[in-house]
């Protein structure tokens, strides 16, 4: 691979070669096991079942004790950067964590001086401006040569003002940005009915909760004493804030360009009375979604600003509500073994859970086995009977779904709850009656949450205003939250599995997956990288519903899947893919992707291929002695290349599920639940 000029390896991988092309296989003389397909290549077969034992063991000694999984989330520095600035606003700094952050900081700088966003990625200007702002927080000296590199690689990029909102934001709370040239956001847009354009609920989930704390931040506008001046991140410190360009007033850029223009009049002229109980109803609207952990929405972004509103409206910091959250706060802490510490932007465990349980349960490991019924009681706990903001678009519906994380009833997630129905019904509960009635209600609440189009959306049913993505404050990640290929296949997938493949939800999403196929085969991937991700999730859910493996819809998506797959019989895809269609598939071989590849393959009937025989070799061969599998690469996204996510856990949960698929024949049967 070539280095780009950013520094980053940005050269693509060769093409694979044909099935054709590719090396005999060395096997072994050893003859297969009786049970083993009698055409699969004995070498194949056996070390894939060798690799499918490491690996049940390496995930079985991995579950907590209370029954559930949870790996590691990577993210990037922004975190751990805003945890830094967040103690130094509220004046709670305390010396040995910042020391232990900025050891973790320091060490995911790159060699050009600047921070990425995902492993290999190359360096991105807002993350490399909080990294180094975290870092002088933390003493590191301007002219020393680490710091020296990263300042004038952002002056070169147009300095701060090149930067996004949300960075320019944490500048202004310490007077290194003006209020006057960021976005406004009124708290009275706390007071727009749910009907009005541009309610809060027109946002998906995870903006919502980061606006409305945000209207606060910016009715208050406050300014601490900032310990340095930070002009070596200007492109001309004699005119930091530059002006920028307005867009052509015909244009929506335009228009939403001016009103804003209008709104910052507006805050100059605001009645107090309404802007105060404006103020107040959004704190009220915050306190209310705190979980019981004092988290809010499982994720840190919101934490972290609700904390900031509070504070500013006079909330003391042993108030309990901001006490609890500030404690919240400590948990997404990861301390390193070289002492650094990391901050997660969220954790995984129910999603982490089902998807263990699913692998073990492929892998072979009898459906009673303790730690499957440990696991099924533990994600059982978990289901969501209350209420939340879902309901607002779905007013009769009952509760029933699953989240992400440890603490979010507000915000069931509906990948989640596909996934968990999906892992329940592989497990032989003592309680049978217990687990039908769970699923039942996560298959109603599921299918329910459709949208009008057929499909499913993650957290919401028909978020797809056109609205939000126009505001200028929005220039970072996706804050609408439509429905995704992977999300609806996953759903499709649940209800086949439970006998509804003639129900017309069940038909309307597979009819919106065959028109959703882009013409090369593949689908996108919204939630994982990228169209490996989306088509390994499509062809299972395709297969469970009955469609054959002779739709021409299937054998355009085999036919893509293997004219991607890598030399070395893996497969990969660069989070640059969401950006530039040249790196669709492509990228360096990692275990879970390969995983999802060689799901897809075996759902569409391809057993026996020469693709799906060397993509289970490559697994083989790169599994460690202890069962698990090395991948520095970032393969999932919270917002499809702003926010990449490694999830420590997919490169052992999904290379285990194809293996055993590959082994036993599966996916496991599910007649259990019934």
């Amino acid at each position: 691979m070539t280095a780009t000029t950013d520094g980053s390896t940005g050269a693509l991988p060769p093409r694979a070669p044909s099935a054709s092309d590719a090396t005999a296989e060395t096997t072994e003389n050893t003859a297969a096991p009786a049970d083993a397909r009698p055409t699969a290549p004995s070498g194949t077969a056996d070390a894939a079942r060798r690799a499918t034992t490491r690996a049940t063991a390496h995930l079985l000694a991995a579950q907590d004790s209370a029954g559930w999984w949870k790996g590691d989330l990577d993210t990037n520095v922004t975190m751990d950067a805003e945890d830094l600035l967040l103690r130094q606003f509220l004046g709670i700094q305390d010396p040995e964590l910042t020391e232990a952050a900025a050891r973790f900081i320091r060490g995911e700088q790159r060699d050009d001086g600047t921070w990425a966003t995902f492993y290999g990625g190359p360096g991105e200007i807002s993350t490399t401006i909080e990294a180094y702002v975290a870092l002088r927080l933390a003493g590191d000296a301007p002219d020393a040569p680490h710091m020296a590199r990263a300042s004038a690689w952002v002056r070169e990029r147009g300095g701060v003002a090149a930067s996004r909102v949300f960075t320019r934001i944490w500048l202004a709370l310490f007077g290194w940005w003006r209020w006057d040239d960021l976005p406004e956001l009124p708290p009275e847009l706390i007071y727009f009915p749910k009907w009005f354009p541009l309610n809060i609920y027109d946002f998906g989930c995870w903006a919502r909760q980061t606006i409305v704390p945000l209207t606060i931040v910016s009715a208050k506008r406050p300014v601490r004493p900032a310990p340095f001046a930070l002009d070596e991140l200007h492109a001309d410190p004699r005119r930091p804030n530059p002006p920028q360009p307005l867009a052509p007033a015909t244009s929506w850029d335009g228009i939403f360009q001016r009103l804003d223009k209008g709104l910052h009049l507006y805050h100059k002229v605001a009645v107090r009375k309404l802007r105060g109980a404006a103020m107040r109803s959004a704190a009220r609207w915050i306190i209310e979604r705190q979980e019981n952990d004092g988290c809010w929405g499982g994720i840190q972004p919101p934490a972290v600003y609700s904390v900031i509103a509070l504070h500013l409206l006079g909330y003391d910091l042993d108030h309990p509500v901001l006490r609890t959250g500030l404690a919240s706060l400590d948990r997404f802490a990861v301390w390193r073994e070289d002492g650094a510490r990391m901050i997660e932007a969220c954790q995984s465990p129910v999603w982490d859970t089902c998807l263990a349980a699913i692998a073990l349960a492929d892998a072979g490991l009898p459906a009673d086995h303790p730690q499957l019924v440990k696991a099924a009681d533990w994600m059982l706990a978990e289901q969501i009977e209350r209420p939340g903001d879902w309901m607002v678009r779905r007013p009769q519906l009952p509760s029933g779904g699953w989240a992400f994380e440890f603490e979010n009833d507000n915000y069931p997630d509906i990948d989640d709850t596909a996934e968990v129905v999906l892992a329940l019904r592989r497990i032989k509960h003592p309680d049978p009656q217990r687990v039908a009635a769970a699923v039942e209600r996560g298959v109603r609440w599921s299918a329910g949450m459709q949208s009008k189009n057929g499909a499913w959306g993650a957290f919401d049913a028909d978020n797809t205003s056109p609205f939000p993505d126009r505001l200028p404050f929005c220039d970072f990640g996706e804050v609408i939250d439509p429905p995704s290929a992977d999300v609806t296949a996953h759903v499709v997938e649940m209800l086949a599995d439970v006998g509804r493949t003639d129900d017309p939800r069940t038909r309307r999403g597979i009819d919106w997956l065959l028109a959703e196929q882009e013409p090369g085969g593949a689908w996108f991937g919204r939630w994982g990288t990228n169209y490996v991700y989306g088509t390994g999730s499509v062809l299972p859910a395709l297969a469970a519903a009955g469609v054959p493996a002779s739709h021409p819809a299937v054998r355009r998506a085999v036919g893509w899947l293997e004219r991607v797959q890598n030399e070395d019989g893996g497969w990969g895809e660069d989070q640059r893919s969401y950006q530039d269609k040249s790196w669709a598939g492509r990228g360096a071989s990692t275990a879970s992707q390969t995983g999802w590849a060689l799901m897809a393959l075996l759902a569409a009937g391809e057993r026996e291929s020469e693709a799906v025989r060397r993509g289970v070799r490559w697994l083989a061969d790169t599994q460690l002695d202890d069962g698990s599998w090395d991948e520095p690469y970032f393969t999932g996204t919270g917002f499809p290349w702003d926010f990449s996510i490694n999830y420590h856990l997919y490169r052992q949960v999904f290379p285990l599920t194809a293996l055993g698929r590959y082994v036993n024949g599966g996916p496991a049967g599910a007649a259990l639940g019934d």
